[in-house]
């Protein structure tokens, strides 16, 4: 008797009490009890066989078993429901999966390219260093600098009079120091093209146009709305004469006055009026009469609510109020916007600015450094500047850009 209880425990892994119980029943009872569970097992399947068939057997009998499973649920979960349907729309667009912000995109001399997120370039103050905004090969230097939107077209005109297009987001995201992609991989540029203007459009509004304006002083516009349609093989999109290229090109509105700048220092205001609108293919009209070894270094569109700002190539810069730049005709000599020493360089570029923006000063190393505007002195006309940015003996200041407080 111990061994069957012992037996029993280490078979089956029972306890004491319960193989105890076991050997105290009677061997009918033991074979009784197996036998009724049997039976209720076989019983209860053959039941259920039999209820199966005739489910399947009887579409009435089917469809009152659904029905009740339905009743079933809904009582069960009977609230409101979760999952808002809506009706399909058309095809997701890439821009729909790029997050809208804004983003700064260099273009170096030789054509590369990169965008960057705005924050990466921290404001500093007046006279510093700046950071390292891109490494380039040693003969190769950042050009072009502007602040965009990654959901904005772009469009390039280059020295051919040619322009491109692209979409902000298509243009590589790359790390600060990074060299960028080389043009010619993103646009079908000719042999030997180069660009040389980059605008940013948001839409294709047919009261804006573009303005353009060359080296050699002549002026264009043409409505913005023939620029919409651009091939990826690029279209005509002004006619230069052999010596001759493009400086710059802005929007503009209606009645709106722009401000030409030159290399040696200075400036002509007149109204978009004075220059009638002609065709993409159209050659310009004269907007400056140069004096010689002279040329033009920039354009931007003035009201007399704003600041003119000038930079040299040496850094030095200064903002004027906009009342000191008196609006004349078109083809005059213009008045004196800086004043010129050995010192302080010649003259980069001429922008409108407010003393909320930010600016952005890309120098011929690579190196970018973000100022406040109301930073920068408020200066007569015809003034030197204040040193912008500290440079080396062999860099020099290449590009500027606005940051737009919203």
């Amino acid at each position: 008797m111990p061994e069957a209880r012992i037996g029993l425990i280490d078979r089956f892994g029972l306890s004491e009490k319960q193989a105890q119980a076991i050997l105290d029943m009677k061997l009918h009872r033991l074979t009784g009890l197996e036998r009724k569970k049997i039976d209720e097992e076989y019983e209860s399947l053959m039941k259920d066989i039999a209820g199966y068939n005739e489910i399947l057997g009887n579409n009435e009998v089917l469809l009152k078993v659904i029905k009740d499973d339905l009743i079933r649920i809904k009582g069960k979960y009977n609230d409101e429901r979760k999952t808002e349907i809506v009706p399909q729309y058309a095809e997701i667009e890439l821009e729909d999966l790029i997050k809208e912000e804004d983003v700064v995109v260099t273009i170096t001399h030789f054509g590369y390219t990169k965008r960057l997120p705005i924050t990466t370039y921290r404001s500093q103050k007046r006279g510093g260093k700046g950071l390292i905004g891109i490494t380039t090969r040693e003969e190769d230097f950042v050009e072009n600098i502007l602040i965009t939107s990654t959901h904005d077209n772009l469009l390039f005109f280059t020295d051919f009079g040619n322009v491109y297009r692209l979409r902000s987001f298509e243009i590589p995201e790359e790390s600060r120091q990074a060299k960028g992609m080389a043009l010619v991989n993103l646009l079908q540029l000719k042999g030997g093209e180069k660009v040389n203007a980059i605008l940013p459009v948001k839409d294709f509004d047919e009261d804006l146009c573009v303005i353009f304006v060359t080296k050699n002083g002549l002026i264009k516009k043409t409505v913005l709305n023939e620029y919409a349609n651009v091939r990826k093989s690029g279209i005509r999109a002004l006619s230069l004469e052999e010596d001759d290229k493009l400086i710059s090109a802005r929007l503009i509105k209606k009645d709106e006055e722009v401000i030409i700048g030159t290399k040696n220092g200075m400036c002509i205001r007149f109204s978009e009026k004075d220059v009638r609108a002609s065709g993409r293919t159209a050659k310009g009209v004269i907007a400056i009469d140069l004096s010689d070894r002279d040329e033009i270094i920039g354009m931007d569109n003035i009201d007399g609510s704003g600041y003119v700002l000038t930079v040299t190539d040496r850094g030095f810069g200064k903002r004027t109020k906009a009342s000191e730049y008196r609006s004349q005709a078109r083809n005059g000599k213009g008045i004196k916007a800086y004043n010129m020493t050995g010192k302080n360089g010649r003259a980069i570029t001429i922008k409108m600015v407010e003393s909320k923006d930010d600016l952005m000063i890309t120098t011929m190393s690579g190196n970018i450094i973000r100022l406040e505007v109301k930073d920068i002195p408020k200066l007569h006309r015809n003034s030197q500047g204040v040193k912008l940015i500290k440079l080396d003996d062999n860099d020099e200041v290449v590009s500027i850009a606005l940051v737009i407080d919203d």
